[in-house]
């Protein structure tokens, strides 16, 4: 497996009046409901994991137990809401509190069969506007500050442009090696991973 020259962008949100004043509406005439899921173990947020981020190169997690995905979905503030089309899961957003009023977008994507649909606008609105309001559902949390999310160059060619149109402003650029190959799609083999890109 070679090494990749990857950009990563670091990007933060100071302010919920930063989002559109009015919430982003669901596109017209699709059976869409976007649900928090209150009861997700790890066998449904591996699935979500690798059917979204397969295609974009997401393959950090590949390797966690069951018991490290059961630590991370337990801790207080962690939420996954899912976007479901006519009852089927489409995407998903994922949040969690790093401390001191800090809510990270961790994972937010579609399954490849509905990208360029128009649901990605509104499930990302929402998330954010569930990151902003997290300590609600949540008392022991403080109050959101600050909410932040990285995207990189391996992710979809729109990523970066989606989370600045959402009131996102750039706090870092970074460029680092990974070790990239094939991308391995919801799993190894399945046709839907993108070539690895060009490597240093």
């Amino acid at each position: 497996m070679a090494l990749t020259t990857v950009t990563v962008w670091h990007l933060e949100q100071g302010s919920p009046s930063a989002l559109p004043a009015e919430p982003v509406p669901a596109p017209a005439g699709v059976d869409l409901a976007v649900v928090r899921a209150e009861l997700i173990g790890p066998e449904f947020a591996r699935f979500l994991y690798t059917a979204v981020g397969g295609v974009w190169h997401w393959t950090d997690r590949l390797a966690w137990s069951h018991a490290d995905w059961e630590k991370w979905l337990s801790v207080p503030g962690t939420e996954t809401w899912v976007a479901w089309v006519s009852g089927t899961p489409a995407g998903y957003v994922q949040l969690a509190p790093r401390g001191e009023g800090v809510v990270e977008v961790v994972y937010f994507g579609l399954l490849p069969a509905f990208i360029g649909r128009g649901l990605g606008g509104h499930l990302l609105d929402l998330g954010l506007r569930r990151a902003w309001d997290l300590a609600e559902r949540h008392p022991s949390l403080p109050a959101t500050r600050r909410v932040i999310v990285e995207t990189c160059s391996l992710d979809g060619p729109a990523a970066l442009r989606n989370y600045r149109s959402r009131g996102f402003e750039l706090a870092r650029t970074e460029t680092v090696h990974k070790p990239v190959g094939e991308a391995p799609g919801p799993w190894p083999g399945s046709g839907y991973g993108h070539r690895a890109p060009s490597t240093v």
